[in-house]
């Protein structure tokens, strides 16, 4: 389905670093539209804790499901699925209901000190002025500071889940900014990434011509971009 490309990078380190210095998660959403791609946003609900938080990095996807009372095994897997990340993985916890937080700080320190990118969750995170001020990207429905102790617990990682539209697997690429949380299919990620450097890049020549006064109709005709 996907051709095979010569990429620009060499490693995940080359392509993630690519990644933080030229794209932002339109012109990633707008590149895999183009594919046929187009259920790979997360639902806009999903935000960083600080609008200048993003990410980019391998999912390492978490269940979570409800409980009622404190479970025999208190968080279920969740310290085995933190304890698990790897260099540039993006924990990112699906399931579950928003009536609780599933992150927070101690959670972020010791993600970090893994490697981690960043994490993202469709619920909520606490602890969250400590998150911001170490910087860890962090992705969820905003704050909320009751936890998932007695509420929630993680069933399963390294799996396959899901966000609303949005199917989530090991190893996709998660990119995620201000705009938005998207999900990069690890078999398209070639020529998705290729298509969105060369528009950031095209973008930029736009954005030129627009500001020496070409007009909206003259920059599109001549750039296809807008």
């Amino acid at each position: 389905m996907y051709p095979t490309l010569v990429p620009l990078w060499k490693n995940d380190t080359e392509l993630f670093s690519i990644a933080r210095q030229e794209l932002f998660s339109s012109v990633v959403g707008d590149a895999m539209d183009k594919l046929g791609l187009q259920r790979q946003y997360l639902p806009p609900s999903i935000r960083p804790l600080s609008s200048d938080m993003a990410l980019v990095g391998r999912a390492m996807p978490v269940l979570e499901a409800d409980v009622f009372g404190e479970p025999d095994k208190p968080f279920g897997l969740m310290l085995e699925a933190l304890d698990d990340l790897k260099q540039d993985e993006v924990y990112v916890c699906a399931g579950g209901s928003p009536r609780y937080a599933v992150w927070g700080e101690h959670m972020s320190t010791r993600a970090m000190k893994l490697g981690a990118a960043g994490a993202v969750m469709s619920s909520y995170a606490r602890d969250t002025h400590g998150i911001i001020a170490m910087g860890f990207p962090t992705f969820a429905l905003g704050s909320y500071g009751q936890d998932q102790g007695p509420r929630g617990k993680v069933i399963d990682f390294r799996c396959t889940v899901e966000i609303e539209q949005a199917v989530i697997r090991p190893g996709d690429i998660i990119l995620g900014d201000v705009d938005g949380v998207l999900v990069v299919p690890r078999e398209a990620e070639e020529e998705v990434f290729s298509k969105s450097i060369e528009k950031a890049r095209g973008e930029k020549l736009v954005m030129e011509a627009l500001k020496e006064g070409l007009s909206a109709v003259e920059a599109f005709t001549k750039f296809g971009i807008m």
